[in-house]
């Protein structure tokens, strides 16, 4: 490993479960589920411009572990545990070990929601809330349901991605046997990823009432072409899923290399919007810290 790469690794490390790995070319430097996971020794490059908070999550602390960037939401960071490291997360340097989950972080955070009565849909994020024990979580989402504002409840994960098996009854029952509308957001970016084990467990959920979204990051080496974007969204609307966002990436320290022009993205939502159904493009979107939405840009 060059230099570079093990100084990224060692600020990050290389995590990655075996059901993704058996979808890894092997052989193939170039291969697209490669590129999100392995080290680069470009990870060391720091471009003016690339931070470590590149979306400001800092400044929209509610209450430790509890954020509200926009209206009418909010979104608890349940835990600091992935599934797999990607290498261009924008959380990769997120201080997770400052406020560490714990049922008394997360009931500070539940007081907080029941005193705002303006918002209506929580969101759990991570981290990965699924890497949570289905117990707690059940636990969370009775009290999300006792608040009598609250109206959804959703999830942004990669666990049925990654580890497709994770989607079990257990889960489905508390996502869906409470008043809450049950959503879930995963997180594709390549069709590759979209094996037959991942396919039965995004069966399971939409047979089970969940709506079912995907967002995606622009990734130069890895998405960043028609064909790669088409061969994605088609493959998701087959599976049940809509395509949500296309996100630009959000310009988080070591994660340079990943970034592709936005001249060059919005290019390929062109040709995608001439060539596929409107219901099968996601909106082009770039975090910009104090919009109080995310913005359109293609």
């Amino acid at each position: 490993m060059a230099s570079g790469a093990a100084e990224g690794a060692s600020d990050f490390p290389v995590f990655v479960p075996p059901s993704y790995l058996r979808r890894i070319e092997p052989g193939n430097p170039a291969d697209p589920l490669l590129l999100q996971v392995w080290p680069a020794a470009a990870e060391a490059d720091s471009p003016a411009g690339f931070t470590d908070d590149p979306v400001e999550d800092a400044s929209f602390a509610l209450r430790p572990g509890l954020l509200q960037k926009y209206a009418g939401r909010a979104l608890m960071v349940v835990t600091g545990v992935c599934a797999i490291h990607c290498r261009y997360c924008f959380r990769r340097h997120f201080p997770y070990d400052e406020t560490p989950p714990s049922e008394r972080v997360w009931d500070a955070a539940v007081e907080a929601l029941r005193e705002d009565a303006t918002i209506e849909e929580i969101i759990l994020s991570g981290g990965d809330p699924l890497t949570v024990t289905d117990p707690r979580l059940a636990r969370l989402a009775e009290q999300f349901a006792e608040i009598p504002h609250l109206r959804r409840l959703r999830i942004h994960t990669r666990l049925p991605v990654m580890i497709p098996s994770r989607i079990n009854d257990e889960l489905l029952s508390w996502l869906t046997e409470t008043r809450l509308t049950p959503v879930m957001v995963i997180h594709a970016n390549h069709a590759q990823e979209l094996d037959d084990e991942v396919a039965a467990a995004l069966r399971r959920l939409k047979e089970a009432g969940v709506l079912l979204l995907n967002q995606a990051v622009l990734l130069r080496g890895v998405n960043d072409t028609v064909d790669a974007q088409a061969d994605l969204n088609l493959r998701l609307i087959d599976l049940g899923v809509t395509p949500y966002y296309l996100h630009q990436l959000d310009r988080v320290r070591g994660a340079a290399h990943f970034e592709v022009n936005i001249e060059r993205g919005r290019e390929i939502i062109a040709e995608l919007r001439r060539r596929l159904p409107g219901y099968a493009v996601p909106q082009y979107v770039q975090e910009q810290p104090g919009v109080a939405h995310k913005v359109v840009i293609g």
